[in-house]
């Protein structure tokens, strides 16, 4: 990106984006903790219904993991429960960190996200822990969640409302994301859509920023 780029808003999805995220570490502890008969449940957990109404708030917390210890047959405490959920929230690399304020200035910085809110509980200890940052709205000037928008990504729905609230248009926006789906969506609406398919493209994309 030059200087002279027009661009009012910096988007930037969550996971491997910002946070390092890793899928098969969750599921493997979810596996091992799960007798023989149920291990087919873990490669599907994320499809579940229950896990999709999550993503989006149309159950809350408690309610999800009532829906956990029903899918798995199990009675874990709600602690557990959200040990296995955020195993899979490895880190924020802190060159992450001095790239976002960095950029804080020069572009009004947002987040959009598909998650939940014990993954965002999870991800602002990491934030405090490792960067003494309280939450994302400390660095970011909007955050948008799916939880709180009660919408996911790729649905059309969820860029337009979050062009809407940012007062632009979707020419002025940029958008990191991790999953090509998500990207076709963003673009799909004419948002400038930059696919992430590993951990330098937002340097390379933002050097000259």
């Amino acid at each position: 990106m030059k200087k002279n780029l027009d661009i009012d808003f910096l988007i930037f999805d969550l996971g491997n984006v910002i946070i390092d995220i890793d899928y098969q570490k969750s599921l493997q502890l979810i596996s091992s903790e799960v007798a023989n008969h149920l291990q087919g449940k873990v490669e599907d957990f994320y499809l579940t219904e229950f896990h999709k109404k999550y993503e989006k708030g149309l159950i809350d917390s408690a309610s999800f993991r009532d829906s956990i210890r029903a899918y798995f047959e199990q009675d874990w405490e709600d602690q557990k429960i959200d040990y296995l959920w955020n195993s899979l929230l490895v880190n924020i690399p802190s060159e992450r960190i001095t790239l976002i304020n960095s950029l804080r200035g020069k572009y009004n910085l947002g987040v959009l996200s598909n998650t939940n809110e014990i993954h965002i509980m999870g991800l602002n200890e990491i934030l405090m822990r490792d960067h003494q940052i309280k939450n994302l709205e400390q660095i970011f000037d909007r955050v948008f969640l799916s939880h709180e928008m009660g919408l996911a990504k790729p649905s059309q729905e969820i860029y337009e409302k979050m062009v809407f609230d940012l007062n632009t248009s979707p020419d002025k926006i940029v958008f990191f994301d991790d999953l090509e789906a998500n990207v076709r969506g963003a673009a799909a609406i004419g948002i400038n859509a930059v696919h992430v398919t590993g951990p330098n493209v937002i340097f390379d994309y933002l050097r000259h920023a």
